[in-house]
């Protein structure tokens, strides 16, 4: 017997879907929205709209953003001729949180994995070489995370740059290996950023 309304029933499906959200929180989720008043409630729908809507990527580091160019990309008080690469966002605001960051970024939107069919076409690694080719890149810091995965897009970056005069270094090793940037806490990544090492 379906105790619920049709229209409950949906908005309890979406809730379920999002990650970590099982089917009761889905449930309280969809009637504390009902609850609230409609003003209070479309604010949620509008949040939606607007992160789908006006959120695009960063024509130069592919951050995300709201203008064709990023906070950071935009900030002149940044130190633009060194580049830090990471495979997602996440990785950026965790690094970011360290206030140890002067640098700009370049996100790849993930990492090599060939036995999942993602290969270099499907990152942001070409974008990336004409930004070190266009000069004025005096390091490139190496921010994959410590694992199987990260190490191999590294090295793959690493020998395409290889010609370029170009400083290429790495997060110290304070990261554990197997480990991911995402879930790293701030001392383990300060400690990592300030004793990076040259790539070999």
């Amino acid at each position: 017997m379906n105790i619920h309304t049709d229209s409950i029933n949906k908005l309890m499906a979406e809730f379920a879907r999002l990650p970590g959200i099982g089917t009761r929180t889905a449930e309280r989720l969809a009637y504390y929205v009902l609850k609230q008043p409609v003003d209070e409630a479309m604010k949620l729908a509008e949040a939606i709209s607007d992160v789908k809507t006006r959120i695009r990527y960063c024509e130069r580091c592919f951050n995300l953003s709201e203008e064709p160019l990023c906070n950071i990309c935009r900030n002149q008080q940044r130190d633009h001729s060194i580049i830090c690469i990471v495979e997602q966002h996440k990785d950026l605001i965790n690094l970011e949180e360290t206030g140890k960051c002067n640098w700009v970024y370049h996100v790849l939107l993930g990492h090599l994995a060939p036995l999942e069919g993602i290969t270099p076409d499907d990152l942001t690694i070409d974008a990336l070489i004409k930004r070190v080719r266009a000069g004025n890149i005096s390091e490139i810091v190496m921010a994959t995370n410590p694992n199987l995965d990260g190490d191999g897009t590294a090295l793959y970056i690493s020998s395409l740059l290889s010609g370029l005069k170009v400083k290429i270094t790495r997060l110290a090793r304070g990261l554990p290996t197997g480990g991911s940037i995402e879930f790293a806490n701030k001392e383990v990544l300060s400690e990592a950023i300030t004793r990076r090492i040259l790539m070999d």
